[in-house]
């Protein structure tokens, strides 16, 4: 590590531009963006919007997603030349979601100092009025853009015990509703923010179902986070009683009223398995009274 003009090594400053409205920044935030040498931006373009409104001049060099490890060995040097520089996205935090955390872990790994300048961020700024028990919550960034995996996902996620927040584009949304309504149930409670803290800001609150409805007409614009209630796996005394019933079937072989119960059930079909050779050798459903898998409140 060497020094540099300053007589010591630069600082990164990580620091959070408005996820929409420009009055959305701390003073800290714009006094530093005029004060360091070099603003490493998301999207130059995008960022000289706010820099402009607040008369800011410092240079800009872009660090986004495809050229960001490239980028880092540029941004290193001038750092340890005694540069100040400031990491901003487009909108909110960066590294939340957002890239930055490659020049991050170069920083720290060369021993440069790294601060944070807090400020907007569009999770905390929907979980704030959701509603919703926010003590322990889950991030999952963008839900995959493929039905498929973005379907397996969701069905990994069925019985979360914790509230979850997601990120989803406007052209998806719709389809992310109907896989949700489909999976986690129609009856989930579910908050959808849209341009927040923008104009034309949409918070809508209800149900998973009544989501689909509610935005099932039109042309959706903006950003969208979407926040899910903590699911919680039915009583395995539930599962039992309707693995018992599906093995009944003569037409339902075994196999497929484990994957059947395991799906619905959001439990191994390992268990599932055992369970049904415990219902061959005549274990009583009602004797399976176990504590539901679940820990969190399924909310409504």
């Amino acid at each position: 590590m060497t020094a540099g003009q300053h007589g010591r090594p630069g600082t990164l400053y990580v620091v959070a531009t408005p996820i929409g409205n420009l009055e959305d920044i701390s003073y800290r935030a714009v006094r530093l963006l005029g004060e360091v040498d070099l603003i490493a931006a998301e999207d130059t373009r995008h960022s000289r919007k706010l820099l402009n409104h607040y008369s800011i001049a410092t240079p800009l060099i872009s660090c986004h997603e495809h050229n960001e490890e490239r980028r880092s060995s540029e941004l290193l040097d001038r750092l340890q030349r005694g540069e100040d520089v400031a990491l901003i996205s487009d909108a909110g935090t960066p590294c939340i979601a957002d890239p930055g955390y490659r020049l991050v872990t170069a920083c720290w790994q060369a021993g440069l100092r790294v601060v944070p300048i807090p400020g907007a961020s569009a999770l905390t700024t929907v979980l704030s009025v959701a509603g919703l028990p926010t003590d322990r919550f889950a991030f999952e960034g963008y839900l995959p853009a493929r039905a498929q995996a973005r379907r397996r996902l969701l069905e990994a996620l069925r019985t979360e015990s914790r509230t979850l927040v997601m990120h989803e584009t406007p052209h998806r949304l719709r389809k992310a509703l109907d896989d949700i309504v489909e999976i986690m149930g129609a009856e989930r409670p579910l908050v959808v923010g849209r341009e927040l803290t923008k104009r034309h800001e949409e918070l809508f609150r209800g149900t998973a179902g009544a989501a689909r409805e509610h935005f099932a007409e039109g042309v959706i614009r903006g950003e969208i986070v979407l926040v899910l209630a903590a699911g919680a796996a039915p009583p395995r005394v539930g599962m039992t009683q309707a693995l018992a019933e599906r093995l009944a079937d003569p037409d339902c072989p075994r196999s497929e009223a484990v994957r059947l119960i395991a799906r619905e059930y959001g439990v191994p079909r390992s268990e599932v398995y055992r369970a049904s050779l415990d219902l061959d050798a005549g274990a009583n459903p009602a004797d399976f009274n176990a504590e539901p898998r679940g820990r969190g409140e399924n909310l409504s």
